[in-house]
């Protein structure tokens, strides 16, 4: 019986998130982004090219139009934060951030692709990299927690390893941002190591000093939970 037990134990433990603990319950030194019950913290996304060109009024205006639709689909369920894949609008921080620890849960389906802005910054990748059509000429192997948007070549745009879960089951991302210096864990293991975060909007410009976190939406259904930050110095 005692070895039944511990066999179900193990396996529990393997399909469980890295983020052990109570869901939407931060670690010790981490604030939790999201509370597991509402979307309080969050909003429509504006780009940090809007931000920086648009007019107050009318980036005020674009931000409520956004928010709007962003609320008709990302909601919470079942303590998670899920997107129906509709709507075109992703899902930002009300807050900006400078350098930061960042843990996250995430989930995708079969052919799902999403990302992580850092800053207002594409991004690091999630996606089913096996299936899904956008992953044609890449090694169908590289897995999620690349820098996807750097040039072809960089050695952060392609993960270290894969070390993504099988689709549908829950996977953890540790980030750490310094400068524009990005590390990726994934479910424990070094993915990307200190690769460079670039100014997507203002190529060849230093990325901003502060920007959003954002959890991207590419059209198709995403859940995301115990989205922690600590913020650094």
């Amino acid at each position: 019986m005692k070895s039944r037990l511990a066999a179900a134990s193990l396996v529990i433990a393997l399909l469980a998130p890295v983020a052990f603990g109570e869901d939407n319950k931060p670690p010790s030194g981490f604030t939790a982004l999201f509370n597991g019950k509402d979307t309080t913290g969050w909003k429509g996304h504006t780009t940090m090219a809007e931000r920086a060109k648009q007019a107050p009024d009318a980036l005020a205006k674009l931000q409520e139009t956004r928010t709007k639709t962003a609320l008709e689909h990302w909601k919470v369920a079942d303590g998670a934060i899920h997107c129906d894949g509709k709507g075109g609008v992703s899902f930002v921080t009300d807050k900006d951030y400078g350098n930061f620890e960042l843990m996250v849960d995430w989930k995708i389906e079969k052919n799902g692709d999403s990302g992580l802005y850092l800053r207002g910054q594409p991004q690091v990748q999630i996606w089913d990299s096996e299936n899904t059509p956008g992953a044609k000429g890449v090694d169908k192997n590289s897995g999620s927690g690349g820098l996807w948007n750097n040039p072809a070549g960089d050695k952060a745009k392609i993960p270290l390893k894969k070390a993504d879960k099988p689709v549908g089951q829950w996977n953890t991302f540790h980030i750490t941002v310094i400068g524009d210096a990005v590390t990726v864990k994934l479910n424990g293991e070094l993915v990307v190591d200190k690769g460079k975060l670039l100014n997507y909007w203002e190529k060849g410009k230093p990325v901003p000093e502060k920007g959003p976190v954002e959890l991207q939406f590419h059209g198709d259904p995403l859940w995301f939970k115990n989205i922690y930050i600590k913020e650094l110095k």
